[in-house]
């Protein structure tokens, strides 16, 4: 649920990921079984959850690497900065040493299908964020292309809220908001024709990107893993309805059937439910990699 280095420094503890300092150069990511929804971080944690987010995010990092450089180091071991093997066996298969970057301010969200607050904004508007489109079109349909719909990064705890591309070339430099939007397209797009040829549909991800000293974009955080987008089995998928998935939109169900306001402190999951999500997680690695998750 928390990791704990007292040998280096902790710069920031976010909804999943803790973040600590190596160097001037380096940081150390740890993904924990934290699970937020709503943007409220839940008291109940996802057994392997940070090892299958760190996995899936690792091969997507490796697969798409042609397309933009991402922030992992060359060198993976923690053997050097844990020395106490019982320290660091926590941490192996949910930790990533990456370059220290400067990150953008804006979440790059790409929508490939109706749902969410999309299908929402879409009701009242006949538009996705300013986007419009074709009326009569059905909750969890395809888009007739892939949308960019940028959105800020909001603190823990707040929510994120969605801005128009005019808005985001005012904060990043029209070149630069011009190359987010170019990057997370085409990521999007090799992603989701691969992932649907092994039985997900991508419905919509969010990236995150950084820049280094020399103005490179890099893309950081994590990529295309079952918490910063929505999987959907196909095998489950038909327009009208809200398909079953292999992330945490799952929790997300369960959670909009309680009497509960969507602000901190969040519920605990009961145990089926963590089960439940549990496999899904797993599942997706599964078809991703066909491969089972290693062992720790």
């Amino acid at each position: 649920m928390d990791s704990h280095l007292p040998q280096l420094p902790l710069l920031h503890r976010g909804k999943v990921r803790d973040m600590y300092a190596i160097d001037a150069q380096e940081l150390l990511i740890v993904t924990t079984d934290r699970l937020s929804a709503f943007d409220v971080i839940l008291p109940t944690p996802i057994p392997d959850k940070g090892r299958v987010l760190t996995a899936i995010a690792n091969f997507w990092f490796e697969r798409l690497a042609h397309l933009v450089p991402n922030h992992l180091m060359p060198n993976q071991s923690l053997d050097d900065l844990i020395p106490d093997a019982a320290l660091r066996a926590p941490l192996l298969g949910r930790s990533i040493r990456v370059k220290r970057l400067k990150a953008l301010p804006i979440e790059a969200v790409v929508r490939g299908y109706l749902i969410g607050s999309g299908y929402k904004d879409y009701q009242a508007s006949g538009a996705v964020c300013g986007i419009a489109l074709p009326a009569g079109l059905q909750l969890g349909e395809k888009l007739p292309e892939p949308l960019f719909t940028p959105a800020t990064k909001a603190a823990v705890g707040e929510h994120d809220e969605n801005i128009d591309f005019a808005t985001m070339s005012a904060t990043l430099g029209a070149q630069r908001a011009e190359e987010v939007r170019r990057i997370s397209l085409a990521l999007y797009q090799e992603a989701a024709d691969y992932a649907l040829a092994r039985g997900i549909i991508i419905a919509d991800t969010k990236f995150e990107f950084g820049v280094d000293e020399a103005g490179t974009l890099h893309v950081i955080d994590e990529v295309l893993t079952p918490d910063s987008s929505r999987f959907w089995p196909i095998d489950g998928y038909r327009p009208g309805i809200s398909p079953p998935s292999f992330d945490k939109q799952f929790v997300r169900d369960w959670l909009e059937t309680l009497d509960w306001d969507k602000t901190a402190p969040g519920p605990a999951i009961p145990d089926d439910i963590v089960a439940q999500t549990h496999a899904r997680y797993l599942e997706a690695y599964r078809r991703l990699t066909g491969q089972a998750l290693p062992q720790a």
